[in-house]
């Protein structure tokens, strides 16, 4: 079984234009950056979803994903237009072809595309987890109660499966 890594809305229009503290951000980043390194590294997949609704040619560079988060050559791009990456999207072929058990969610925001993502990856037959630390939201109480009736993986936890 391989693990997929999603990598939701982390993307400069989310991000830079809500108020959201900067210590915030890095702190999810960083989490996200080091899950994603270690799937990586593991022959799993990072895939990064980009929601472009509202996309035109002249707002196109606030749609792109935050530097902080670190892009590999070797990890997939999808777009999206609706709050679950699974909807009008080729994500479950993508995860099938890759023969994908376990997708741990990240990214944001907590209570709307990360939760609507993760309810939709259960809905196809996913194991779906939610990255302890790996998401934001603009409301204070939205990450809470997302950690509190959710499915939660730690990093360390990551590292444990992958080297079983």
């Amino acid at each position: 079984m391989r693990i997929a890594m999603l990598v939701i809305d982390m993307q400069s229009i989310y991000l830079q234009e809500e108020p959201i503290e900067k210590k915030v951000i890095d702190k999810a980043c960083m989490y996200i950056n080091h899950v994603s390194n270690v799937l990586r590294s593991n022959d799993h997949i990072v895939i990064h979803i980009q929601d472009v609704d509202g996309l035109q040619e002249s707002n196109k560079e606030m749609y792109e994903v935050i530097p902080e988060i670190q892009i590999n050559a070797k990890d997939l791009r999808l777009t999206k237009e609706n709050s679950n990456a699974f909807w009008k999207t080729e994500l479950e072929q993508i995860l099938l072809e890759h023969n994908v058990g376990l997708v741990i969610v990240s990214g944001f925001a907590a209570e709307h595309c990360v939760l609507f993502t993760y309810n939709g990856a259960i809905e196809r037959g996913f194991k779906s987890v939610i990255l302890q630390n790996g998401i934001i939201s603009t409301k204070n109480d939205a990450i809470s109660s997302t950690y509190r009736d959710r499915n939660l993986i730690s990093y360390p936890v990551v590292e444990y499966l992958i080297n079983q």
